[in-house]
C-alpha cells in the first residue's frame, strides 16, 4: 500500500505536468465516449460530428469558432470538383478542336499592352486553354519571351520600374481573400450566449417592474446594473476573441507566403510568390509548387502532379509538346525552368483560391476533451439550477422566503401581481446565474487562446505551426526521428579531402597535381551535373553560388580547381538528365560535346557510385582497371573519411555512342542513362559540422524522456561519427546493431521483427524515405508518439504518417511542408526541442486554468446553492457573479493560459494523451481551496452580523455590509488563488512571476476594478463601501489561501487517477 502513494510532491515524476503513462494509452481505438479523441489529424467527419452533437453548448457560434467547419469543408470540395471539371472540359474542347482543325494560313497577331508586345487576355487564353497552336503563332517560347521583354537565360531586369510596369499590364500574383471577421461580428457572436440573453430579458423585466413598484428614482438600479454587467461581459469577451482572430490571421498569412527562386538580371534571387510577375524565369525542382501559370523553357525529365487541379492522380510529363504549366501543381520529378505567363486571378488556381476559404478551422484533442468536461459540468449545473429553482419557488409561494425584517415576501391574496412577478424574476435570475457559473463555457476556448499565444511565440523560436493540434501532440512526443544534414549539422559544407586520379590530393583545393585534361573532364562533370549555379557579378565582386549545401560545396571546390562555370557549360549541351534520387542516392546527366562525343556523368553516394565503376582515371589521364586492391584502397578511404564525420561523394563518367541515344523526344524522356562500367574520376569528403548547441538539445530531450533517433541517407560510418559527436550515441560500445543499422537491413525484416528492433534503433544510415516511413509505423505500433523531421518530397509519407511532421523551412520542399504539421524555419534541431517545450507548456497551462476555474465554479455554486436553499436569498447577486464569471473565463484564461514555458518542463516525462485532464494533484489543490472558501464565506453569511459587530445596525445595512464583505473576500481569494494555480506542484508560487508581464497586468487590473466596484460603484454592484478594518478582514481571508496551498502540497496523493477508483466502485456496485 505504501507504493500506492506519492511521497514528496517535488519529485519530477510527480508533478502536474508529468504522469506515469498507463499501458495502452497511446493505442488508437474506438470508444463509446464521443470526447475520447486522442488525435484529430485525419479524423473521420463522423467522429467530429459526434462530439459536437454530444456537447452542451450555450453559445455555438463562439464555442465552435475555431473548430473545423464541416459544411464549409464540404463546400470547398464541391468548388474543387467544379474547378477540376472546368479544367478537364477546356482540355477536352482543345483536343477536339486540335483534332479537327485545318491549317488555313492565318496567324494570331499579338496585341500590344503598354510596353509589351502581347496582351494579358491573349496570355490567359493561351495558357488557360493550353493552346499549343497559339504558342507557335506567337513565335514559340522564344517569341513569347521577346514579346514579354524577357531574356530566357537572364530573366527580367528586375528593377522596381520594370516590375511595376509588369504588374500594371498583367496584374499581380495575388488573389482577393475573404475578409476576416470584424470586431462587430465578434460582438454579435458573444451576444449569442443563451444565458446572457435570458439575463438581459430578466434585467428588462426587473427594470420595468422596479420602476413600476419603486418609482424611477430607485427602481431602475437592479435592471440597469444587470444589463450593464452583461454588456461589459460581452464587450470584453469580444475584444479577447477579436485579438485571437488577428493573431490567427497573421499566422495564416505566414503559412501561405511561399518563397521561391527566380532568375532576374542574370542571377537567382529568392522572392515571395506574391512578388512574381509575368515574364519571370522560375527554376523548378522536385517538390516545388508551380507558382503561376506558364510555359516550359527547358526541362529534364520534368513531371508534374496536376491532381490538385484536375483531380487525377496521373503524373504529366512536360516537354516541348506539352509545355503548359498550371499554378498550384507540384513538381513530382525532374527539373526545369518556366516562363511565367499569367498570375493571380488570371490563373485557374487564383480563381479557385479566391472562391474558397482556405482556413476552415481545426479542433484539437484537448479542445474536444474540454468540451466533454464542460458538458459534464454543465449538465450538473443545469440539474442543480433546476433543483434550486423548484426549492426557491416553493419557499417563495409558501411564505418561507422573508425580508430582512422577518416578514414574508409573498402573502397569498395580499401580494400584488407586480411584486410577485418581480420575486419570480429574481428567483429565475438566481437559477440562471448558477448555470452561468456552473457551465465553464470559456474552458474549451482557453485552448484556442493558449494556442494562439503559443503559436505567436513559437514563430519567434523559428517554428511555424500549420496544424493547431500539433502544438498539443508535441507535448506527448516520446521519440523524435531526425534527419542529420542541416538539422543536427550546420548545413555549411566544405570539401575537406579529395581523392583524384587514384591518389589522395595533398591539398583538396589545388589542381597542381592534376593534368589539364583531367581538370577539364572533372570540371565538366561539376559544372553540368548540378542543380546549382554560379553568378559572377560585374566589378570583380565575389561570386554568388546557389543550390543545396552539397552542390554549393562541390561547385566551390570546382572553382578552386580553376573551373569557369559559364564557359564550361557552354562547351557542351545537355541531352538528358536523371535527377538525384533518394532511393538510388545518385544523379546523372548525358552531355553532347562540340565534337559530337557523348559523356554520361554520375555523382552520388561514394560507395554506391564506386560499385558501378570498373575503371578509374589515374594522374596521367590514363584509364586503369579497378582491381580488388584498388577497390579496397578506395573503400578504406571512404571509411576513413566517414569515420571523421565527412560526407563522401563520388564523381564518375563514361562515354557512349550518339547513335545509342533516342532521337524522339517521348522516347528520350523514358530513356535510362547507362550506369554501369563507369570510370571513377574523384571521391570527395565534405565536412558538415554539428550545429552549436545541438549536443545540449539532444541531452535535454533525453532528460525529458524523449529519445532522439538519427535517420539519414548518409554512410553508416558518417552517421555514427555525427551521432557520437552530438550525443545520440554515448560511446562506441553503443554503436552496434541494432542501435546502429542500415536502411536496407531494416527494410528486409518482417513487420514483427521491425517492431521489436525499432525500439532500440538510435541511428539508421543509408536509409530511404520508405525506410523512414517503416520506422515511424513500427514505433507507432510500439505505442510511441512519434515526431519526424523531413525536407524532401519523398519524406511526405513519413511526415503525414507521424503524429507530428516537422518540415524544414530552408531546405524543405513545398510538398514536404504541405505534408507537415510544423515547419522549422531555421532547420535547427534546437528549435525542435523548443517546440517540445511549447507543446508541454500548452497542456500545463490549460491544466492550471482548469484548476483555477473549477475552484471558482465549485465555490460560487456551493455558496449560492446552500444559501438559497436555506434562506431563500443569495449573498452573491447577479452583477457580482457576472464579474466573477469574467474573472474566471476571459481574464483568468489570459493570465494563466499564456504562462511562458519553463525549464522544469523538460525534466519530466512526456504527457500521456489519455491521462486525465484533472489529476489527483489538481483535485487535492482545488478541493482544499474550495472547502476553505466555502467554509469561511458561509460562516460570514450566517454569523457575519455578530462577527462584524453589526447587531446594532439596521437589518438592511447589516446585510449589505455582510454581503459586500463576502463578495470582496471571495474575489480577493480568486485573485490570490491565481498565484497558486501558476505552480500547482511547487512551493514557490512566485517563481518567474516577474517575467510574465501579462499575468501581473491582469491581476493588477482585476484588483483595481474590484476596489472601484466596492468604493465607487456600490449602486451598480448592490454593495456598500467597506471600512479599513473590513478591507483588512477581506485581505487576511484571501492571504490565508497561500499558506494553506503550501501545506496542501505536502499532502501525498494516490498515484492512481481518481477516475480509476470511481470505476472500481461502480464495478463493485454493479457486481453486488
Amino acid at each position: 500500500m505504501a507504493n500506492e502513494f506519492q511521497g514528496s510532491p517535488y519529485g519530477k515524476q510527480h508533478d502536474v505536468e508529468a504522469r506515469d503513462r498507463i499501458s495502452g494509452e497511446f493505442e488508437e481505438g474506438s470508444s463509446s465516449n464521443p470526447f475520447d479523441i486522442t488525435s484529430t489529424k485525419n479524423a473521420p467527419a463522423d467522429s467530429l460530428k459526434h462530439w459536437r452533437h454530444a456537447s452542451l453548448v450555450l453559445n455555438a457560434s463562439r464555442r465552435f469558432r475555431y473548430t473545423l467547419d464541416l459544411d464549409e469543408e464540404e463546400e470547398k470540395k464541391q468548388v474543387l470538383c467544379k474547378n477540376r471539371a472546368h479544367v478537364q472540359a477546356i482540355r477536352a474542347a482543345h483536343s477536339f478542336r486540335a483534332a479537327g482543325e485545318h491549317i488555313n494560313g492565318t496567324a494570331i497577331s499579338p496585341v500590344p499592352t503598354g510596353d509589351f508586345g502581347i496582351s494579358g487576355d491573349q496570355l490567359v487564353s493561351m495558357t488557360g486553354d493550353q493552346d499549343h497552336s497559339a504558342l507557335e503563332e506567337y513565335g514559340g517560347v522564344e517569341g513569347l519571351s521577346n514579346s514579354l521583354k524577357t531574356n530566357l537565360e537572364k530573366g527580367v531586369c528586375g528593377d522596381n520600374a520594370d516590375l511595376q510596369a509588369r504588374r500594371d499590364a498583367f496584374g499581380s500574383n495575388t488573389y482577393p481573400r475573404k475578409q476576416g471577421k470584424s470586431f462587430w461580428t465578434f460582438l454579435w457572436e458573444a451576444w449569442q450566449d443563451l444565458t446572457l440573453i435570458i439575463l438581459i430579458i430578466a434585467a428588462v423585466a426587473s427594470l420595468v417592474l422596479g420602476i413600476k413598484t419603486e418609482g424611477i428614482k430607485q427602481g431602475w438600479y437592479n435592471g440597469v446594473s444587470i444589463s450593464v454587467a452583461v454588456i461589459l461581459v460581452i464587450v470584453i469577451t469580444a475584444i479577447s476573441d477579436y485579438r485571437q482572430s488577428l493573431q490567427f490571421q497573421d499566422l495564416n498569412e505566414e503559412k501561405r507566403n511561399i518563397h521561391m527562386e527566380v532568375v532576374r538580371d542574370g542571377h537567382r534571387v529568392e522572392v515571395s510568390i506574391y512578388d512574381m510577375v509575368v515574364g519571370d524565369i522560375v527554376p523548378l525542382n522536385i517538390g516545388d509548387q508551380v507558382p503561376a501559370d506558364g510555359v516550359l523553357v527547358s526541362g529534364h525529365s520534368l513531371a508534374i502532379d496536376e491532381s490538385s487541379m484536375t483531380g487525377e492522380s496521373k503524373i504529366i510529363h512536360k516537354n516541348s509538346r506539352h509545355p503548359f504549366l498550371m499554378s498550384g501543381c507540384k513538381v513530382a520529378d525532374g527539373s526545369g525552368t518556366m516562363l511565367v505567363t499569367s498570375v493571380g486571378t488570371n490563373t485557374e488556381w487564383g480563381m479557385l483560391m479566391a472562391s474558397i476559404s482556405e482556413d476552415t478551422g481545426e479542433e484539437t484533442p484537448l479542445q474536444v476533451r474540454l468540451n466533454g468536461v464542460t458538458t459534464f459540468l454543465g449538465n450538473a449545473g443545469l440539474a442543480i439550477a433546476a433543483v434550486v429553482l423548484i426549492v426557491l419557488l416553493a419557499r417563495y409561494f409558501t411564505g418561507l422566503t422573508k425580508y430582512s425584517d422577518g416578514s414574508p415576501q409573498f402573502k397569498a391574496g395580499k401580494t400584488s401581481v407586480g411584486k410577485a412577478v418581480d420575486g419570480v424574476v429574481k428567483i429565475f435570475t438566481i437559477a440562471i446565474l448558477i448555470v452561468v457559473i456552473a457551465v465553464p463555457e470559456g474552458l474549451p476556448l482557453a485552448v484556442t487562446l493558449t494556442l494562439a499565444y503559443s503559436m505567436r511565440k513559437m514563430m519567434a523560436d523559428k517554428a511555424l505551426v500549420r496544424r493547431l493540434s500539433a502544438c498539443e501532440t508535441m507535448g506527448s512526443a516520446t521519440t523524435i526521428c531526425s534527419d542529420k544534414t542541416g538539422t543536427l549539422t550546420s548545413n555549411q559544407m566544405t570539401v575537406l579531402e579529395a581523392y583524384v586520379g587514384g591518389e589522395r590530393m595533398d591539398s583538396s583545393n589545388s589542381n597542381s597535381q592534376l593534368p589539364t585534361a583531367m581538370v577539364t573532364l572533372l570540371t565538366e562533370s561539376i559544372a553540368q551535373n548540378t542543380n546549382g549555379s554560379i553568378f559572377t557579378p560585374e566589378g570583380g565582386k565575389d561570386v554568388e553560388i546557389s543550390g543545396s549545401p552539397t552542390e554549393k560545396a562541390i561547385l566551390s571546390w570546382g572553382l578552386k580547381l580553376g573551373m569557369n562555370f559559364e564557359v564550361t557549360r557552354s562547351q557542351s549541351s545537355i541531352i538528358h538528365v536523371f535527377p538525384f534520387n533518394s532511393q538510388k542516392k545518385r544523379g546523372g546527366i548525358a552531355l553532347k560535346l562540340t565534337n559530337s562525343e557523348v559523356h554520361v556523368h554520375w555523382k552520388g553516394a561514394a560507395e554506391i557510385v564506386l560499385s558501378s565503376c570498373t575503371r578509374y582515371m589515374d594522374l596521367n589521364y590514363q584509364v586503369a582497371a579497378l582491381d580488388e586492391e584498388k577497390v579496397r584502397f578506395f573503400m578504406k578511404a571512404i571509411e576513413d573519411m566517414a569515420a571523421s564525420s565527412l560526407r563522401c561523394v563520388a564523381i564518375a563518367y563514361r562515354t557512349i555512342d550518339l547513335k545509342d541515344i533516342p532521337t524522339d523526344e517521348e522516347q528520350l524522356t523514358k530513356w535510362a542513362l547507362p550506369e554501369d562500367e563507369l570510370i571513377l574520376l574523384a571521391i570527395v569528403g565534405l565536412k558538415d559540422p554539428c550545429r552549436p548547441g545541438v549536443k545540449d538539445a539532444v541531452r535535454l530531450c533525453q532528460e525529458a524522456g524523449v529519445k532522439v533517433r538519427m535517420v539519414t541517407g548518409d554512410n553508416l560510418q558518417t552517421a555514427k561519427a555525427i551521432a557520437l559527436e552530438c550525443g545520440i550515441l554515448s560511446s562506441d560500445a553503443d554503436a552496434t546493431e541494432p542501435n546502429l543499422i542500415e536502411g536496407r537491413a531494416f527494410r528486409a525484416l518482417s513487420d514483427v521483427q521491425r517492431e521489436e528492433i525499432a525500439e532500440r534503433i538510435s541511428v539508421m544510415g543509408r536509409s530511404s524515405p520508405n525506410d523512414k516511413l517503416l520506422l515511424v509505423q513500427a514505433l507507432k505500433k510500439r505505442g510511441h508518439v512519434v515526431a519526424v523531421t523531413g525536407d524532401g518530397t519523398n519524406d511526405a509519407p513519413a511526415l503525414h504518417e507521424a503524429h507530428i511532421g516537422l518540415a524544414m523551412g530552408i531546405q524543405g520542399t513545398e510538398v514536404a511542408k504541405e505534408s507537415s504539421d510544423i515547419i522549422i524555419l531555421d532547420d535547427n534541431f534546437a528549435s525542435v526541442v523548443k517546440v517540445v517545450r511549447w507543446g508541454r507548456s500548452v497542456y500545463t497551462n490549460i491544466q492550471k486554468f482548469i484548476q483555477f476555474q473549477l475552484t471558482i465554479t465549485f465555490t460560487a455554486v456551493a455558496i449560492n446553492v446552500i444559501a438559497a436553499v436555506s434562506s431563500g436569498s443569495v449573498p452573491l447577486n447577479a452583477v457580482q457573479l457576472l464579474w466573477v464569471n469574467l474573472i474566471q473565463d476571459t481574464l483568468g484564461a489570459l493570465a494563466l493560459a499564456t504562462e511562458p514555458p519553463t525549464d522544469q518542463l523538460m525534466h519530466r516525462p512526456p504527457v500521456g494523451r489519455r491521462e486525465p485532464l484533472i489529476t489527483n494533484i489538481m483535485w487535492r489543490n482545488l478541493l482544499i481551496q474550495s472547502f476553505y472558501q466555502v467554509s469561511v464565506l458561509l460562516v460570514l453569511n450566517y454569523q457575519g452580523r455578530s462577527l462584524l459587530n453589526l447587531e446594532n445596525d439596521s437589518s438592511d445595512h447589516a446585510n449589505k455590509v455582510k454581503n459586500t464583505l463576502i463578495f470582496n473576500a471571495y474575489v480577493l481569494c480568486q485573485i490570490l488563488n491565481e498565484f497558486n494555480a501558476r505552480k500547482p506542484d511547487e512551493l514557490n508560487i512566485f517563481k518567474g512571476i516577474t517575467r510574465n508581464y501579462l499575468f501581473m497586468a491582469i491581476v493588477g487590473f482585476t484588483l483595481i476594478i474590484q476596489v472601484i466596484f466596492i468604493e465607487f460603484f456600490g449602486t451598480f454592484t448592490s454593495s456598500t463601501k467597506l471600512s479599513w478594518n473590513q478591507w483588512l478582514i477581506s485581505i487576511i481571508i484571501a492571504l490565508i489561501s497561500w499558506p494553506l496551498a503550501t501545506v496542501g502540497k505536502l499532502i501525498p496523493v494516490p498515484r492512481t487517477p481518481l477516475k480509476n477508483y470511481l470505476a472500481r466502485i461502480l464495478c463493485c456496485c454493479k457486481g453486488s
